[in-house]
């Protein structure tokens, strides 16, 4: 299930960084330096847009428009966002399948002292300089989850649900602010375990800990078990971090790993990491 808080129209396009970020990753295209676009990316047409006197603050290579041309027909169609991602992730012979959060449009919006900024020009424009105060979802009170999000919460054969180590209020919060999505969560019978996106107080990319000091958050393991308090029942930690187990465990259950991912195997030894817990939390329940 993919955070689509951060789509946002560019050039005429529907721009979906997450969604197209996971559908890169999992048909092994993705730009492993970088972390998103695509391997082996040319810029023609960015480059004519910027002697045209277009927008190029925002990276599109000639593969990637491609995708966003194709995004754009179908869903000029009447398809839903859901049925064209299952179409592309189809294509590119993507077996998990790939569910955007939601089929209704939800933004993303950072406060900041010039007001507020829709998140594609605070995160990559103004490279997550301005200070931030507050964060909204614009569009989510009305959203509805999409149909195969609450499906999957709902199947009788679920095992669990993983909340990746992503940024909590950019990535994960817009998910949970759907309506219903947070007391599914609460609700549940299976475990519902998360992965901190933070190591020896640092953040792994992105910022994190920048967001949690300017919200006036402590940067420890403790604020993200606090965040996610009621929603899960474990709570994955690295290794540097282990001397917190102790006091992380009046609060949530706690599995110590290695959440650090550069390589493929890493990736793999995570989840494989994951699904233990779970288990070991069904077992214990």
């Amino acid at each position: 299930m993919v955070n689509t808080g951060d789509d946002f129209e560019h050039l005429g396009l529907l721009i979906c960084p997450d969604i197209d970020t996971v559908t890169y990753t999992l048909s092994g295209v993705v730009e492993t330096q970088q972390g998103w676009g695509r391997a082996g990316e040319s810029w023609n047409v960015l480059d004519q847009v910027e002697k045209l006197g277009g927008e190029t603050w925002f990276r599109l290579g000639d593969k990637d428009i491609a995708l966003h041309l194709l995004r754009r027909s179908l869903l000029e169609k009447g398809l839903t966002l859901s049925e064209v991602t299952a179409q592309i992730s189809q294509t590119m012979a993507i077996d998990p399948p790939i569910i955007p959060m939601s089929d209704n449009q939800v933004r993303t919006e950072v406060l900041v002292d010039e007001g507020v900024m829709p998140f594609q020009h605070y995160f990559v424009k103004q490279r997550c300089q301005p200070r931030i105060s507050g964060i909204r979802y614009a569009g989510v009170e009305k959203a509805a989850a999409a149909t195969g999000f609450v499906d999957a919460l709902n199947d009788a054969e679920l095992a669990g649900v993983i909340i990746c180590p992503s940024n909590p209020f950019l990535s994960i919060d817009p998910i949970l602010a759907l309506p219903g999505i947070s007391k599914l969560l609460r609700n549940m019978t299976v475990p519902v375990i998360a992965v901190s996106p933070i190591v020896g107080g640092e953040a792994i990319k992105g910022p994190t800990v920048k967001i949690m000091q300017e919200l006036d958050m402590p940067v420890a393991q403790q604020a993200i078990a606090d965040h996610y308090n009621g929603l899960i029942s474990g709570l994955i930690i690295d290794r540097v971090d282990k001397e917190t187990v102790s006091t992380l465990k009046k609060s949530v259950a706690v599995h110590v790993s290695e959440t650090v991912m550069t390589t493929t195997e890493q990736k793999v030894s995570l989840a494989n990491q994951c699904l233990a817990f779970i288990d070991q939390l069904e077992k214990c329940s």
